[in-house]
């Protein structure tokens, strides 16, 4: 399974990014039988644009393949993006492995819904 969290640095010590269109990475989190087998930073090209980032940051997580998303807020556009491609999404904050681990355990809460409006996230 892979799993893409908004983040913000390029490790599993790094924070989940309360911005996912905005963050600065995204970590992508391959899991097997129940541990880390492999991680991947990706730099969020999104991160800077104008209008459209959670588009955008959408589509740059779905190129992944990846099976499920985990951030902290979520705007409508985004999540439209991982309800077409049938990505679960999950909220989740603080330390990133911490994060990993709760997901592998099952106590994430999975959203069904965006979290917040459109332009949650601009950069004031």
């Amino acid at each position: 399974m892979k799993i893409a969290i908004s983040s913000t640095g390029k490790t599993l010590e790094s924070e989940v990014d309360a911005r996912f269109g905005r963050c600065p990475y995204f970590l992508v989190v391959e899991i097997e039988k129940k541990e880390i087998k492999n991680v991947k930073a990706i730099e969020n090209k999104a991160k800077d644009q104008m209008g459209g980032a959670g588009i955008t940051a959408g589509e740059i997580v779905s190129n992944e393949k990846v099976d499920a998303v985990i951030a902290n807020n979520l705007g409508p556009r985004a999540f439209s993006v991982f309800e077409q491609f049938k990505i679960k999404v999950y909220s989740g904050e603080g330390k990133i492995k911490d994060v990993v681990q709760k997901f592998i355990e099952g106590k994430l809460k999975e959203l069904t819904d965006a979290t917040g409006p459109q332009h949650v996230g601009l950069k004031k």
